[in-house]
């Protein structure tokens, strides 16, 4: 990782940006490194990953002028996310606001080149580790993939292996089915982001009458959260803290909508038969699929499930991460404190009212 000072770039920034901050944004070769390379890194795998750094800081600056006249909430779907995500930034980050305010505008878009430099090369890092240790959890452990499946070759994966293809068929449709099958293998049916692969659900069983039940719980999915955020020789091991883990790193203790979408989207490519992580790949179609799934744990109106989801997830990876993800013991002396406490309070706004 990269942890050096801020060097000022010897080319000029591009002026050019997506249309969307919340695309990816060009390939590009950053030349400097800093704190912010590391930061970048880890926004990227915890809050939004498939990010155009220059235009969000950019585009942010100038909105933050235009809603001293009009909210937020007066702006469309897709700019209120992107606005969400850019203050998130801003205050993950200290410092970062005033050097973007009193900066001038290649500043802003160096900050967002080496923001964007730690991004894409922590999500290119994970791709490239995903894509061998992925092979341990397709079976259980002592049995073998058959036919097996080559470490560095993707090709022969995706709906070209029957294991891989039964873990990415889409929920709803049958694998067994020989017509579905063929279908998914030859691209006659094309599966597009939002249509969610089997391998979200725990024991990867999907059912259509409660299609909460079992979401995003998949032992897949704990084992690749656990090779990215906690180390991945914690796979095999309870769950603790490691001072080698990126979260340990960078004082994660609790999973985030945005790293389940992040390690969801991870899995489902290494899965895949692409070679290549692209937002301009069809086949894959991986920023359609982050964003569904993101649209689902930020929807305000699957807010308690999404509570109950991320609480068991916390708990799941970092155990002893907060007391208050923990049910206190009744006979405790803590128990006791907060519940005088809490009858005090209750007395007291009696009185006041």
């Amino acid at each position: 990782m990269d942890s050096d000072e801020n060097h000022p770039s010897d080319s000029g920034p591009s002026r050019k940006h997506s249309s969307s901050a919340l695309q990816l944004g060009p390939r590009k070769k950053a030349t400097s490194s800093s704190p912010l390379v590391l930061h970048g890194r880890h926004f990227g795998r915890t809050v939004f990953a498939l990010c155009n750094y220059p235009a969000l800081l950019t585009a942010g600056i100038l909105r933050l002028e235009e809603l001293q006249d009009s909210p937020i909430e007066d702006y469309p779907a897709d700019v209120r996310r992107e606005h969400r995500v850019f203050v998130d930034l801003i205050d993950s980050y200290p410092g970062l606001l005033d050097r973007l305010t009193s900066g001038e505008e290649e500043d802003v878009i160096h900050i967002g080149e080496l923001l964007g430099k730690g991004a894409s090369g922590s999500r290119g890092d994970d791709t490239k580790t995903l894509k061998s240790a992925v092979l341990e959890w397709l079976v259980p452990r002592g049995q073998a993939v058959i036919p097996p499946l080559s470490r560095n070759i993707k090709s022969d994966r995706g709906f070209n292996h029957e294991v891989t293809g039964a873990l990415l068929c889409p929920a709803g449709l049958d694998w067994l089915n020989t017509a579905i099958k063929l279908g998914l293998k030859s691209g006659e049916t094309a599966v597009r982001g939002d249509q969610w692969p089997i391998f979200l659900y725990a024991g990867y069983e999907y059912d259509p009458e409660d299609p909460w039940k079992g979401l995003l719980k998949s032992d897949i999915l704990i084992c690749g959260f656990k090779h990215v955020f906690t180390s991945p020789s914690s796979v095999d091991k309870e769950p603790k803290a490691t001072h080698s883990g990126n979260a340990y790193l960078h004082g994660m203790k609790s999973v985030t909508k945005g790293s389940l979408a992040y390690i969801a989207t991870q899995v489902r490519f290494s899965l895949s038969s692409s070679s290549v992580f692209s937002r301009t790949d069809t086949v894959t179609d991986s920023e359609n699929f982050y964003h569904s799934i993101l649209d689902l744990l930020e929807d305000p109106d699957e807010s308690e499930e999404v509570i109950d989801l991320m609480t068991w997830w916390t708990r799941r990876i970092f155990p002893n991460s907060s007391s208050s993800q923990r049910d206190i013991s009744k006979n405790s002396a803590l128990f006791k404190i907060r519940a005088k406490r809490a009858t005090l309070q209750a007395r007291a706004n009696i009185n006041t009212t």
